[in-house]
């Protein structure tokens, strides 16, 4: 069915071959090029619902690229013969964005629905130079419905991109369900974690040091990873699930959380909720309420649309609270919560939701109503790629997927996040280095996620005192300027080449970071002005538009030494700086 909108929206066409469900599209425009398109599919009783496409098109007119939450390092165009991507609560986030060479807004389109299984396409049709755009619904099996409901919302107007972006994400916080959890202060602190550091070789007299040295370098919570609860080394999942602390490594878990705490650090626990390990206690039990079982993992998926399944993870983790005084869980691998065609679910009876994602969000809902009980300001951590407006509700830090000693993806994937979620915590991959490099090149760990809550995993007593001098730095700097690196007005611009330069201003304080040879804009008036040289060019250029006025102008190096310090006038055109690598100059106004 074809609905035409108006003279500025695109067409929309609802496909479906199916006689059972008829299709409705109502169009609200809520401005000038934002619109909002509301979808309805009936049927005359319950029916499995087909495949439903939602499709549009618009002109390739001024477009040079392409974001969604799961580009990642490539913001190439797709074609429209290809797969575009899928969201669902627990992967990625149902929007995504065209935009030009100057980060303009030219189409960002987003939907309600971040529940269910969805692709998302925005593909160039190469017959025409149009990108054919689509919304497909149910392509994963769905119970049996009457009506489904969902609105489209395309966004043309020109505007930045990243505003555009922004909009979406409060969008989405006002539709039923979706009002993001409350971040406790903690979660926006740096934290040590344990991954990188040891893996699985960890105990309770190293988890005590290091967080005794991670207090002193500036951080305020532990993550202690995989590794506590087995003797297994070998980073399987065989013998998770019973979540009893290997007393090996940890011989009295409550003396070893009361220990942390006293040296001022939060303590938080790495939990892998769907797996059940083929030789775990409570193997027997579940066996037959799995969605899977992954030989390679020699593990099972436990299937959450049984009660009890629900009820054990809960209260694993309701105890492991109670019982230790953590503050908070890093829970692991939620995307792993689906139906494979090709793999025997469970028979067992006695479950009570038909669909897998309703049932996730059952568990997750109720992991965060139960453990808030006990704790109003437990912190839970997600990864990417779950980082959708749903997970937003289940959980209030979100980290960059893995990439170990890789500072610039991790920037992309810091940025990407941020871009997405509005007040959720966004944290670093884990900042690790090799102590043998020069400590320049280890301080563009800390430089390329400054925008996001860094998490360290070193072994603090073993790098030395100059790289200790680096983290400590970079560590208070983030700190003392959390307030606007982390919740001032965000603007990464040029995702397609990586995000060269990101500015955050909040107040009268600015903050930028390049991280290529670029020149420097500087055309607002403010008090304070940071700018963090993130390449190997010892040099910053500025470009200003502003009145002549005088400053205090210091340069740091990576390690916070002062290297020069002045009073001097900056007004209307260039000025070339002397900084270091990964180094600081600081520009603060002078009163005449």
């Amino acid at each position: 069915m074809k609905t035409l909108i108006n003279n500025t929206c695109p067409t929309i066409t609802v496909v479906s071959d199916s006689p059972s469900f008829n299709s409705t599209t109502e169009i609200e425009t809520i401005t000038e090029n934002l619109f909002l398109v509301h979808i309805k599919l009936k049927a005359a009783q319950k029916e499995y619902p087909p495949v439903c496409a939602v499709e549009w098109s618009i002109p390739a007119v001024d477009v040079h690229s392409l974001w969604h939450p799961g580009t990642d390092r490539n913001k190439a165009f797709q074609v429209d013969w290809g797969d575009g991507f899928q969201s669902k609560s627990t992967s990625l986030a149902p929007v995504a964005s065209l935009y030009n060479l100057d980060g303009r807004n030219r189409m960002t389109f987003a939907f309600t629905d971040a529940l269910n299984n969805v692709s998302i396409k925005a593909g160039i049709h190469e017959e025409d130079s149009t990108f054919l755009c689509s919304v497909t619904l149910f392509e994963e099996a769905m119970p049996k419905i009457d009506q489904y409901e969902a609105t489209l919302r395309i966004d043309l107007r020109d505007i930045s991109y990243n505003k555009a972006l922004e909009e979406v994400t409060a969008w989405w916080e006002t539709l039923p369900g979706y009002k993001p959890s409350a971040v406790p202060d903690v979660a926006l602190r740096p934290m040590y974690s344990t991954w990188y550091s040891y893996h699985q070789e960890l105990t309770a007299i190293e988890l005590e040091e290091q967080s005794k040295l991670a207090k002193e370098l500036g951080c305020d919570t532990i993550i202690v990873d995989d590794g506590w609860q087995t003797d297994d080394n070998n980073r399987g999942y065989a013998f998770t699930g019973d979540w009893e602390v290997y007393e090996g490594k940890i011989p009295d878990m409550k003396s070893h959380v009361d220990t942390v705490h006293k040296l001022g650090l939060k303590y938080m626990l790495w939990y892998s909720v769907p797996f059940v390990g083929k030789s775990s206690k409570v193997w027997s039990q579940f066996e037959n309420k799995l969605l899977r079982i992954d030989e390679k993992l020699n593990a099972g998926v436990l299937d959450p649309r049984y009660p009890d399944v629900r009820e054990y993870l809960i209260n694993t983790y309701e105890q492991a609270i109670i019982g230790w005084d953590i503050d908070g869980l890093k829970l692991d691998f939620v995307d792993s919560f689906r139906l494979s065609p090709d793999q025997q679910e469970g028979t067992a009876e006695g479950r009570d939701h038909e669909s897998v994602p309703e049932a996730v969000d059952r568990l997750l809902s109720d992991v965060m109503e139960r453990l808030r009980a006990i704790k109003p300001d437990i912190l839970i951590e997600f990864r990417q790629t779950y980082i959708g407006p749903l997970m937003r509700k289940y959980g209030n830090m979100f980290r960059a997927n893995d990439c170990p000693n890789d500072s610039i993806q991790n920037r992309v994937r810091t940025l990407d996040l941020r871009l997405l979620s509005g007040n959720t915590a966004v944290h670093s991959d884990m900042i690790m280095f090799n102590p043998n490099e020069p400590v320049e090149s280890a301080a563009m760990q800390l430089v390329n996620v400054i925008f996001s809550v860094p998490q360290i995993s070193l072994r603090l007593n073993e790098i030395g005192q100059e790289y200790l001098s680096m983290l400590r730095f970079w560590l208070a700097f983030s700190r003392e300027h959390g307030d606007v690196l982390l919740r001032g007005e965000l603007s990464p611009q040029q995702p397609e080449l990586l995000y060269p330069l990101v500015t955050a201003r909040k107040d009268d304080t600015q903050i930028i970071a390049i991280y290529a040879d670029v020149i420097v804009p500087v055309e607002q008036d403010f008090t304070q002005l940071f700018i963090v040289n993130g390449t190997y060019s010892e040099r910053v250029v500025i470009r200003s538009t502003l009145s002549p006025a005088r400053y205090e102008i210091q340069v740091k190096d990576c390690c916070g030494q002062i290297i020069s310090s002045e009073i001097a006038e900056m007004g209307r055109g260039l000025l070339e700086v002397a900084v270091p690598k990964a180094g600081l100059v600081s520009f603060k106004r002078v009163d005449a």
